[in-house]
């Protein structure tokens, strides 16, 4: 435990220099400025960044990474209050309260209470990653070959809930995924897998471009394709909350932030569900409920800190077991693969101080979204003014400039494009890309993972059935994919029914307690 704190205090003096503070303070801004514009997500903003902090050292590219994901999930809550459009997904539960807010002239007084919610509820999440992390990777250590596979084939089988409502069409993209991911030379032998002759293809499809062209080039054309206009409320009482508005409300900043990182926790819930969850446990147990959805407090305070403690809650199984638990956490974690980190068990080992260098990253998030969202109010309302038209060139210059640099190819711009215009089409259908990115990130794991574990077993399948570790992820595994069969679902349901009505019948004094009759 001791050493454990000395390497966070390390951590965070290592990032406490005029340089990383800017860096961190910038990103976070860019992230609210990106979260301010309805239709642009955290996942674009990581993807695009990526690319461009390329050359960067590992912990400053990173740092910027991160505090653009915090950023541009709060950022997301201004459009939410002021236009009724969640700027990301995650902020859709405060448009109801933040906008009823902001049409009865309080709007800088939901933004306050935004703020608030989100500083406290990232804070609970830091505190988390800080604790249970490490724990969570040191269980890890003990995988293998065996292991490693189930736990990469079970982040893929999650791709059927990570977006979406259709768990085939989450499944379809993540096996596709995985099906790019296997292109260019096998990681054993060196073989080429899916060229067709094409030697451009034996060196794979580059995460960056596959990156920028799902999320960039896609988002551009999507954006231009379904333009979004609405006025925006003004804005003229006070943003600074008063203490005693805040401290009143600190159980649902508690409970809210218990329920944002058990949501992050589990792969394939993004954080829209921490915001919903947090949103209707407030209400079950508000003594405002009937203001719920008519400007409550307790509503946006509990929405704001549920999404925003689920961003660590997302980071913490990206790190400790590789399987990112959202969208943005999915290109954040294939970021750190681009950087020489691989994140899983094997972190601690290779990259001990990583984990903690993380943690003091999303500090500096923590605190840059206090500061500018306290103090940079107004500057950030011209954000949601500019056009579209201005808007989506540059980001689609961005995406051509950052395709090249990564390898200075033309080729991994025509894989962008390639990659962009197929996703703008799947997406008009209904199937997302976060399920492919998932697979494409996943897909060396798990086929490396196979590959060693039958040379190790001499080709014998069994001990990926019969390990204890393996056999339980096997399970796991099955049963998740189970659960979205309609039939399984129905007869679980019965099952467990049927298990709680003989539970009940068995308390003492129950009516329904079997009397036996007299002869």
């Amino acid at each position: 435990m001791l050493q454990g704190l000395a390497e966070l205090g390390q951590a965070y003096l290592g990032f406490l220099n005029p340089l990383s503070i800017a860096y961190g303070m910038s990103g976070a801004l860019l992230g609210i400025m990106v979260g301010c514009l309805p239709g642009l997500s955290a996942t674009l903003c990581i993807a695009l960044l990526t690319t461009l902090t390329i050359k960067l050292p590992a912990n400053t590219a990173i740092l910027i990474l991160v505090c653009s994901y915090v950023g541009t999930l709060y950022g997301g809550s201004r459009t939410a209050i002021l236009l009724n459009i969640p700027g990301t997904a995650a902020n859709a539960a405060s448009c109801a309260d933040g906008h009823a807010l902001a049409l009865r002239g309080e709007a800088g007084r939901a933004i306050g209470i935004a703020t608030s919610g989100a500083f406290m509820g990232t804070l609970f999440g830091v505190l988390c990653l800080a604790a249970f992390t490490p724990l969570l990777a040191n269980v890890a250590l003990s995988f293998g070959a065996y292991e490693f596979f189930w736990l990469a084939l079970f982040g893929v089988t999650m791709s059927g809930s990570l977006v979406g409502t259709d768990p085939i069409k989450g499944w379809i993209m993540g096996v596709l995924g995985l099906f790019v991911a296997q292109i260019g030379q096998e990681g054993l032998y060196s073989f080429d897998r899916f060229t067709f002759g094409w030697d451009q293809l034996s060196g794979g499809i580059s995460l960056i471009p596959a990156l920028v062209g799902a999320f960039g080039f896609a988002e551009v054309l999507t954006t231009l394709a379904d333009p979004i206009s609405k006025q925006i409320v003004k804005m003229n009482d006070s943003v600074l909350p008063r203490f005693r508005e805040v401290a009143q409300y600190w159980r649902t900043v508690l409970r809210s932030g218990v329920i944002g990182v058990l949501t992050g926790l589990i792969p394939g819930v993004g954080e829209d569900s921490g915001a919903w969850m947090s949103y209707a446990a407030a209400k079950a147990v508000s003594r405002e409920r009937a203001q719920f959805g008519k400007g409550s407090i307790d509503g946006l305070m509990a929405a704001e800190t549920g999404d925003m403690a689920s961003i660590p809650g997302h980071i913490i199984p990206a790190l400790a077991l590789g399987i990112p638990g959202s969208a943005p956490s999915a290109v954040l974690m294939a970021a750190m693969i681009i950087h020489g980190i691989q994140p899983g068990p094997m972190m601690l080992i290779e990259h001990p101080q990583f984990v903690y260098d993380v943690v003091a990253m999303t500090s500096i998030a923590t605190i840059s979204i206090l500061i500018f969202g306290l103090f940079l109010v107004r500057p950030l309302l011209y954000v949601l003014r500019v056009p579209r038209a201005v808007l989506m060139p540059i980001i689609f210059v961005l995406c051509v400039v950052g395709a090249y640099a990564s390898a200075s190819r033309l080729f991994d711009v025509y894989c962008m494009l390639a990659i962009g215009i197929g996703a703008f089409f799947l997406r008009r259908h209904g199937y997302q890309m976060a399920p492919f990115v998932l697979g494409l990130v996943l897909g060396g794991l798990l086929d490396k993972s196979l590959r060693r574990g039958l040379v190790l077993s001499n080709g014998d399948i069994t001990p990926f059935f019969t390990r204890p570790i393996s056999m339980g992820l096997a399970i796991v595994t099955v049963f998740t994919m189970l659960l979205y069969v309609p039939a399984f679902r129905r007869g679980l349901k019965r099952i467990t029914g049927a298990i709680e009505t003989q539970l009940r019948r068995l308390r003492p004094g129950s009516t329904h307690q079997h009397v036996e009759r007299k002869p």
